[in-house]
């Protein structure tokens, strides 16, 4: 498989890096200003409230929301910095590989404090090797606390805390608060396993923890001490940074998308990654030739007249992105709807409609469909639960089939993935990791007139309300005169023929309506103003 990183840089106020896999474009990341990247951060911030019922508590952060921390997300803090574990519990994971996605290993230490104490279900199921208690929380309102974002805000909810930090790096990850030494699953060799986990125990500090990442696979003790070094040179700084500020402050902000790119998916398995910008160029063969020399060939300036996303057919792509329906090969076609719960994928077999009997065509547009749905999963950065309706198929191999089909492609995906065969209406259930909104979030924002739902009031209903609205007015005042303010289109709806519409209202009610057309006005917004007084009166008498 040939996998690329493409960076166009050329925008002053955006950055867009694709990654392709054969040519077809796989994930989209988008660096701005309005759109931040805050998954890495750390702060130092105090406990708001904390919420047994819910086993949560919500961090001031500084932020206009306050952070939510889920009590399995509570470890040490500071000031148990000297009582860390002083095990060196050796494990197996894959965790190094999904801190940038926003997972970090689990923690057992207890907080001192005394107005809350809750035994914390684990996150996730715990190592077998593991006997240690679950953690019990003790929280306390205006308690200092020192967490780093897991997952950026979605819709109306807040940012996601832990307070089990950790720094990432090149190689490695550094945990201050935990003494473990972990390999990445992905480094198959037991041999290698061995070599890193003795390497890394040899120059790691006391009471400092580390996981293995796979870049660090059969690379020089040098390169990794340099990454190991500089992690705990950033962790001094913010040691030193936390006792100079009060909560809620920053300690730490993460590489930017484009940085962060460049250190968690640059492997041996990318043939290159090409860059439009010199500037950009050049910073990142500096921090390439620094941790990984032997890969500096790899890194690309291009520099002719055609923009490179047009260059590598990735611009058509990102359209798709933004899209509801989304075409296959064969002339079917899927339908992604986006609901605060969840998004629900339809399979269509549209125009295909081969010689086959029906069960064959639709395992055909079943296969082809579940491809393209886990591409388009990954490039959209889809999270939550997914729900999938396939077209139906009587046979359970055939359902099988679909199901295999997808856990195969999802292989591919860095985000942790759950799926579930398909029901008996062919239905599949898949939980994906969220750590960020959807790409579609960084290109697009909420309809002001429809607030995001792609629909609004129709005309008679706003006529309708319209009308209520002069009945409950004539209810309780003797006024007869006064001027409507509507949408330019409205207006015309209203004064269509002869006898019209707005004719007829004010033949009913007995009052006289001087129609005003208001571009700034909402489609299905109106407003009335007394010609008596020539104040707004809408709200007065609206239910």
């Amino acid at each position: 498989m040939k996998k690329e990183i493409i960076i166009n840089a050329t925008s002053e106020k955006e950055i867009r890096i694709a990654i392709t896999e054969d040519g077809k474009l796989v994930e989209l990341f988008v660096e701005s200003p309005e759109k931040e990247r805050m998954v890495g951060d750390i702060y130092v911030g105090k406990v708001a409230k904390v919420m047994p019922g819910i086993q949560a508590s919500f961090i001031d952060i500084g932020l206009q929301q306050d952070a939510f921390l889920h009590f399995s997300d509570i470890g040490a803090s500071l000031s148990d910095y000297n009582s860390l574990l002083e095990d060196d519990t050796e494990v197996d994971t894959d965790e190094a590989d999904e801190e940038s996605q926003g997972t970090f290993p689990q923690q057992s230490s207890p907080n001192n404090g005394a107005a809350v104490s809750v035994e914390a279900p684990p996150a996730k199921p715990a190592d077998r090797r593991d006997r240690r208690p679950r953690p019990h929380v003790n929280l306390v309102k205006g308690q200092d606390i020192i967490v780093q974002i897991t997952k950026e805000p979605v819709g109306k909810k807040g940012v996601r805390v832990t307070s089990e930090v950790s720094l990432p790096g090149r190689f490695l990850v550094l945990l201050p608060f935990d003494g473990k030494i972990g390999v990445s699953k992905k480094i198959s060799s037991f041999k290698e396993k061995r070599r890193l986990r003795k390497l890394v125990r040899s120059i790691l500090p006391p009471t400092f923890g580390v996981i293995v990442r796979t870049n660090a696979e059969n690379q020089d003790e040098k390169l990794l001490l340099q990454d190991l070094e500089a992690l705990l040179n950033t962790w001094h700084a913010i040691e030193k940074t936390v006792k100079e500020e009060n909560a809620p402050a920053l300690l730490y902000k993460d590489m930017a998308t484009t940085s962060s790119v460049i250190r968690d998916l640059f492997r041996e398995d990318v043939e290159r990654v090409v860059v439009d910008s010199k500037k950009l160029y050049k910073e990142i063969k500096a921090y390439v030739k620094m941790f990984s020399p032997n890969m500096v060939e790899k890194i690309e300036l291009y520099n002719r007249r055609e923009p490179i996303f047009d260059a590598n057919g990735v611009e058509k792509e990102i359209a798709t992105t933004l899209a509801r329906k989304v075409w296959l090969k064969s002339g079917g076609y899927i339908i992604l709807d986006h609901t605060e719960a969840m998004t629900v994928i339809d399979v269509n077999s549209g125009r295909y409609a081969a010689k086959q009997e029906q069960e064959l065509n639709s395992l055909r547009t079943d296969l082809e469909a579940a491809r393209e749905i886990c591409r388009q999963i990954r490039l959209r950065d889809l999270g939550g639960i997914i729900v999938i309706d396939f077209i139906d198929m009587e046979d359970e191999k055939n359902r099988k089939k679909i199901y295999d089909e997808v856990k195969r492609e999802f292989r591919k995906d860095r985000a942790k993935v759950t799926v579930l065969p398909l029901t008996e209406f062919c239905l599949m259930q898949i939980t994906r990791q969220r750590v960020r909104q959807s790409i579609i979030h960084s290109f697009t924002e909420p309809c002001p007139v429809c607030g995001g739902s792609g629909l609004i009031q129709s005309k008679t209903t706003i006529v309708s309300q319209i009308e209520r609205w002069i009945r409950r007015f004539k209810s309780e005042s003797h006024e007869t005169r006064l001027t409507l303010h509507v949408h330019p289109s409205l207006a015309q709806y209203l004064t269509e023929g002869t006898f019209n519409r707005l004719r007829k209202i004010m033949w009913r009610f007995f009052v006289l309506v001087k129609l005003e057309e208001d571009k700034t006005l909402a489609i299905d917004e109106f407003q009335f103003i007394s010609r008596k007084t020539g104040k707004d009166i809408t709200a007065e008498y609206k239910q």
